[in-house]
């Protein structure tokens, strides 16, 4: 993917790949502070809206995008911030966009909510436990038919009244979180097109379905189901039952050829969401069904699929610059020590965009590409912008912790044990 600064190697350039690479830090750095920007706007009064503004996560990248094209049609001209902008690719933003949703819809949640439901009684276990237990395992590894970010945003909107409740102690909502990201970003990996970071390398690769579940698949959900084994068991005392959430409304019938339109307009989502000409399509029609029988809808979260899209879209921008100095590091490495960079630097960028780089590697070897997709989905829980779909859960699930936010050291400490889990399996 060539972009405007690959073609232009001259001065400016320069200077702006290296102010590109300062905003970068910066923006990472804005993402581990956020929720002090909330502590500061609950205890101001002249300008705490725009302290809440700088301490939500999705606005983070979005805002320091914003600056680095300001500066950029500064240096370079307007038309050459442009062109860059226009040579950006924005589909994995609108897909996740639509994907929240249509996922988040009341019929689809019902749908797999009932799924759910009827598995857990059959459990040899209290059913409640089941239910969580089934939320952190079973949906994950769904994930790798609807893609990762639908199964985010099913998971959790399920766990949010269970697990995200006041009554539940903060650091256990930090390992549930933990858990939850991990699992969704090995999950999605027993097929060739559900994960990013797999998609981002299967075609040039060759990685078919077969080689997918046959190489990574058996090891993402052994991980995944002891992951949630763990944490089922430490929360087990203070889960609460979903049945009372918003006085009942999610309880409320849905007839079943609404759930099976709802789970088709789903379906060609996924089917087509490597062209967003179609899904967007595919949506505008979902919006008009849901008006026409909106006694069957919940509101749809537009806003908050809306900020995760502003969220991705500033991490293309902005991560679109970083090639010049990532390359060098994923080609130069052994794959032992691949895994390991691959797993740490997935924790400051977008997995998807750590193994494009290494799918332009020429003569990779064969346990090279294994390592770099294996350390970079392994890593994808460590951090909000580790993986696509993570963003979403924060959206969804913020409310539920102090401060309506979310410490990002909080996540890092929750996400270790289960990333280590995944990285042993994948190391077998």
């Amino acid at each position: 993917m060539e972009t405007t600064c690959e073609k232009n190697k001259d001065q400016p350039m320069t200077d702006i790949n290296l102010i590109a690479a300062l905003l970068f830090g910066l923006a990472l750095v804005h993402t581990f502070a956020a929720k002090s920007f909330e502590r500061i706007a609950d205890r101001s009064t002249r300008h705490a809206g725009l302290f809440h503004l700088l301490g939500e996560i999705e606005v983070v990248f979005g805002l320091w995008a914003f600056i680095f094209i300001s500066i950029m049609a500064f240096v370079s001209g307007g038309d050459r911030a442009i062109e860059y902008l226009e040579s950006r690719h924005y589909t994995e933003p609108l897909f996740v966009f639509v994907i929240m949703v249509v996922a988040a819809s009341r019929p689809v949640l019902e749908a797999v909510r009932s799924l759910i439901d009827s598995a857990a009684r059959l459990a040899p276990m209290n059913t409640l436990l089941a239910q969580v237990w089934l939320c952190f395992a079973l949906v994950p590894l769904i994930g790798s038919l609807i893609t990762e970010p639908a199964a985010m945003t099913l998971a959790a909107l399920m766990l949010a009244p269970m697990v995200f409740h006041p009554g539940m102690p903060e650091r256990l909502k930090y390992c549930a979180l933990g858990v939850l990201f991990v699992n969704v970003s090995i999950g999605g990996t027993l097929t060739s097109f559900a994960a990013p970071p797999v998609l981002m390398v299967a075609a040039t690769w060759q990685w078919d379905t077969a080689f997918m579940a046959s190489t990574f698949g058996w090891k993402s959900a052994a991980a995944v189901v002891i992951n949630a084994t763990g944490i089922a068991w430490l929360l087990r005392k203070h889960l609460k039952s979903p049945v009372a959430e918003a006085n009942g409304t999610l309880r409320q019938r849905v007839p079943l050829v609404v759930m099976l339109i709802h789970l088709l307009f789903l379906g060609a989502v996924v089917v087509f969401a490597h062209h967003p000409v179609v899904f967007l399509g595919v949506f505008l029609f979902f919006l008009g069904y849901t008006q026409a029988y909106s006694n069957y809808q919940n509101p749809l979260i537009l806003k908050e699929g809306l900020l995760v899209g502003f969220f991705l879209a500033g991490l293309v921008v902005l991560g679109g610059m970083q090639q010049w100095w990532l390359q060098p590091i994923v080609s130069s490495l052994e794959p032992t020590a691949l895994f390991f960079s691959a797993l740490g630097l997935t924790a400051i960028t977008d997995n998807a965009a750590l193994t494009y780089l290494g799918s332009l590697i020429q003569g990779i070897s064969d346990e090279s590409k294994y390592m770099l997709v294996a350390g970079a989905v392994a890593g994808g829980g460590l951090t909000v912008i580790a993986n696509a779909p993570n963003p979403a859960g924060v959206a969804l699930l913020r409310d539920g912790f102090k401060d309506g936010s979310i410490g990002i050291g909080g996540l890092l400490a929750g996400a270790l044990v289960p990333t280590v889990i995944a990285a042993a399996f994948f190391l077998l």
